[in-house]
């Protein structure tokens, strides 16, 4: 790779630089201290474009790069320094538990390309899913409909609904029962 022949021209930022930096500022100041409550983080995230649904906690550390690409469903749980590395849409369905260190990472770069260019694809993390404490998962990722993603795993590929995933790469465990309350 050649880095002097990196850049990121085609990349769209998708709010002015004024914007981003005030986003900055606010995370740094009420988002990520350990502040109690969930409220004012839900409100200064949906300031900067994030849609946040009813219910959600919000733990005190969460870094969040453009709040405007982020999706939070009903009642879900984002724990202590979880970050949400979204330069492409980050969407989490409801009734999730994304836990202590998670690291969602929806950006890389292609080390065959002289440049490095730049490479970015959504996750999307569906309804009754827990992302365990450490794990991590990759761009263009779907976590599915229940899954469990095991303390420190790294989802590489999308996941089979109703299954735990362990490991690295993460590999099936086992078959997870599926809740009653997510059929209806």
């Amino acid at each position: 790779m050649r880095l002097d022949a990196y850049n990121n021209r085609g990349f769209l930022r998708g709010r002015p630089a004024w914007v981003e930096c005030l986003w900055l500022a606010m995370q740094a100041l009420f988002i990520r201290p350990p502040i109690p409550g969930s409220g004012h983080r839900r409100v200064i995230l949906r300031l900067f474009g994030a849609r946040i649904g009813t219910g959600v906690t919000i733990k005190p550390g969460l870094r969040v790069k453009f709040p405007w690409r982020l999706t939070v469903g009903d009642y879900c749980w984002l724990g202590e320094d979880l970050w949400i590395d979204n330069l492409a849409d980050v969407a989490i369905g409801s009734h999730c538990c994304l836990s202590q260190d998670v690291y969602l990472c929806t950006g890389n770069h292609d080390w065959s390309a002289p440049g490095f260019d730049l490479r970015v694809a959504p996750i999307t993390v569906c309804d009754h899913v827990w992302i365990a404490a450490r794990a991590v998962v990759a761009p263009g990722v779907t976590v599915s409909e229940g899954s469990i993603l095991a303390l420190g795993s790294i989802a590489t590929k999308t996941t089979s609904p109703w299954t735990i995933y362990a490991g690295n790469p993460a590999q099936p465990v086992k078959k997870r029962p599926e809740l009653a309350s997510a059929r209806v």
